[in-house]
């Protein structure tokens, strides 16, 4: 373990709209049960951005420190932690209470009391972090071309696709779609073709699709003025080819845009399964009866219970999911360009801001 750093400082939201304001000082000490992380670095996720512009309003309010995908190094123990001094970890981008009956059933992730960070309590742009040891999951190695610091964006943009790739039991012989291929989307055709999966990539994006061609995807589909309609069919002839069946497809929405979801139904046909993993304020015209003519499933996905990271960190460090190809790293000094850069969709790689 390398020697802890004494500086310690926070980017803070203060006003939403407005550059966010650099802060010496971050991280209280922990009180019992709690750890106090050193950032190696930490994920600028969609969410954030939300968050930044006033589309959505932290559960905390504001001033808030943002960012929810962190990893570190624990470098304080408060009572009762004291076995994680010196551990590299995740944070978890949902943070469970652990005692409740929600808990208690394995999904953590819908815990009444649960916390996030950059959004109930001060997050990860920053050199420090505050957070239980609940909410905390081991890294035990790395491989050599790794950093710490690249493992940020597994604690949400990882682990909530593999939620809902394990919730919709993909495995070999599943013939698998995923709609809009951007950070979630782009890992749950790395998680589905890992599984054993055929999966077909749909975006609007060539340069997104191109490349998942080479990470998981046998098909893509550019849906850029095609309509839901136009896209099935494009599908149906992608599984035909790959001699997939026409039934049972497992569909998973991962835009968050109102033509992602529409389309993503559309494709929904006899014993089909649609995870929406996605989030959007806008409303979409669809007809619910197809659930009952198809037989089919809908279910809603929401982050990812604690007991999912530890095989998270490994589909990543056993090099079943690549990570790098599709990050950056960049100086949390530059944290005002990055937010630029993220409103104006010049890169499509995850942001990671290292302290």
């Amino acid at each position: 373990m390398t020697e802890p750093r004494t500086d310690r400082y926070s980017w803070r939201l203060v006003e939403t709209g407005r550059p966010l304001e650099w802060v010496e000082g971050a991280a209280r000490h922990p009180e019992p049960g709690e750890v106090v992380v050193e950032i190696a670095g930490c994920g600028v996720c969609h969410t954030d951005i939300g968050f930044f512009d006033g589309d959505v309003a932290t559960n905390a309010g504001l001033p808030i420190v943002l960012g929810h995908e962190i990893s570190g190094t624990v470098v304080e123990a408060g009572d009762g932690a004291g076995e994680w001094m010196g551990k590299d970890v995740l944070v978890m981008a949902v943070i469970p209470c652990g005692e409740c009956d929600m808990c208690a059933a394995g999904e953590g992730n819908l815990c009444p009391s649960r916390m996030s960070p950059g959004n109930d309590l001060d997050g990860g742009f920053a050199t420090h972090i505050v957070v239980p040891v609940s909410g905390v999951a081991a890294v035990a190695s790395l491989p050599e071309e790794y950093e710490l610091a690249d493992l940020s964006v597994v604690a949400d943009a990882v682990t909530t696709p593999l939620q809902a790739v394990r919730r919709a039991e993909v495995g070999p012989g599943d013939f698998v779609v995923v709609v809009g291929v951007g950070g979630i989307g782009g890992y749950a055709v790395q998680i589905a073709a890992a599984s054993g999966a055929t999966v077909v990539a749909i975006d609007i994006d060539d340069s997104k699709l191109e490349r998942l061609l080479h990470f998981g995807a046998a098909a893509t589909v550019n849906s850029w003025s095609l309509s839901p309609r136009d896209v099935r069919d494009k599908v149906r002839e992608h599984a035909k080819t790959l001699g997939m069946p026409r039934t049972g497809w497992k569909i998973f929405e991962t835009s968050g845009t109102a033509p992602g979801q529409e389309t993503a139904f559309g494709l929904l046909g006899q014993s089909g399964t649609l995870a929406v993993v996605g989030f959007t304020m806008d409303k979409i015209t669809i007809r619910l009866s197809n659930l009952m003519a198809f037989n089919a499933t809908v279910f809603g996905t929401w982050g990812c219970p604690p007991d999912r990271y530890p095989e998270a960190i490994e589909l990543v460090t056993s090099g079943q999911i690549e990570v790098l190809p599709f990050s950056r790293k960049v100086p949390m000094a530059d944290i005002a360009t990055v937010l630029e850069e993220a409103h104006a969709g010049s890169d499509p790689r995850r942001t990671i801001l290292i302290p």
